[in-house]
């Protein structure tokens, strides 16, 4: 899971500070509005909306959106839309899987958005089912190192118990795996043990990858980029590994 996840958290820091700030602030804002819809506006009975939150704190969304959003999901405040979640499925370049989680008020544009990008990207759509098989359903947290010198076996102690499967060193992060539905225990089991997370999300894991040369790397990025650009797509999902080489000339 190494390549995509190291490449997933290393974007999302860096979209904090550029230009595509703007548009992850609006999906996150998004979460917290379809979590306070579903289960209510109280955070402390509402895991999913706790985790939204916690997300867009950690990226600096300011509090009064944060609030507003909240309020807009349990009707408290006006301008609420209906949001439906929508799985899309295809390939990108190298035949590489893609699940893409659309969180949209309008089917018809998310569908046209996606295939827009698919198509002028190398990519083709796929009948649903026919990727989404090479995909499990996890909790996954993300534990920053910080500077106390935290290690893997710190942060597994205090998980294993909770129901974390592994542990995965990212570099700059540690990744916690266990069943989407042990999610919240691991992230109360870090919280009792005084370990600071950056979030907590249930993703799509690949259970296999293809691994990608540099060419096939600066392509699938490329295409991930344009569909993370339509305000529909809230999640992109894909099977691929990029070595740590291969990633620093693609960075470079």
């Amino acid at each position: 899971m190494s390549g995509h996840s190291k490449w997933a958290t290393t974007k999302h820091k860096k979209a904090v500070i550029d230009a595509k700030r703007g548009k992850l602030f609006a999906k996150m804002i998004k979460n917290i509005e379809v979590a306070a819809r579903t289960g209510g506006a109280d955070p402390a009975g509402n895991p999913t909306l706790f985790d939204a939150i916690q997300k867009a704190k950690k990226s600096s969304v300011p509090n009064k959106n944060i609030d507003s959003a909240v309020k807009r999901g349990a009707g408290l405040e006006a301008g609420g839309a209906d949001y439906e979640t929508i799985m899309y499925e295809g390939y990108g370049p190298n035949g590489v899987a893609v699940l893409i989680e659309c969180l949209t008020d309008n089917r018809n544009r998310a569908a046209s958005d996606v295939r827009v990008a698919m198509t002028r990207n190398g990519g083709s759509m796929a009948d649903p089912g026919s990727v989404a098989y090479l995909f499990n359903r996890k909790g996954v947290v993300i534990v920053p190192k910080g500077e106390a010198g935290l290690t893997e076996d710190d942060v597994l102690g205090a998980v294993l118990d909770a129901g974390a499967e592994e542990v995965n060193d990212l570099g700059d992060t540690f990744e916690v795996l266990s069943e989407a539905t042990d999610m919240v225990a691991v992230r109360t089991a870090l919280q009792e043990a005084g370990i600071d997370y950056d979030s907590a999300d249930a993703n799509f894991v690949p259970t296999m990858q293809v691994e990608l040369d540099e060419e096939g790397a600066r392509k699938i990025f490329k295409l991930i980029d344009a569909l993370e650009d339509s305000d529909d797509v809230q999640n992109v999902f894909a099977n691929f590994d990029v070595p740590d080489e291969v990633m620093a000339k693609v960075d470079a």
